[in-house]
């Protein structure tokens, strides 16, 4: 019998394989995270290709701040806040 496995960014940045499926998503290029229901990524992924060829995902919101990702400012608008409050 086949498991299932899904392709994650690690806190290091570096990609493995994991036995659960992601909690979050992000963008490579913009380095945005967000939740997989999110409706800016959606509506992104919807137009473009270009944005689905970037697409990675995370564990917990803990990797992917740690791979230096920001918190999405539509769905995550109090950790974007807060993350926006402590750049300034």
């Amino acid at each position: 019998m086949t498991h299932k496995t899904y392709r994650l960014l690690g806190p290091d940045g570096a990609f493995y394989d994991s036995a659960a499926p992601a909690l979050f998503g992000g963008h490579a290029k913009q380095r945005i995270y967000g939740r997989l229901d999110c409706r800016a990524a959606t509506r992104a992924l919807s137009r473009t290709g270009t944005y689905r060829r970037h697409r990675v995902f995370f564990a917990d919101e803990a990797a992917a701040l740690a791979a230096g990702y920001r918190p999405c400012g539509v769905c995550l608008r109090p950790q974007y806040q807060a993350w926006r409050a402590a750049i300034k």
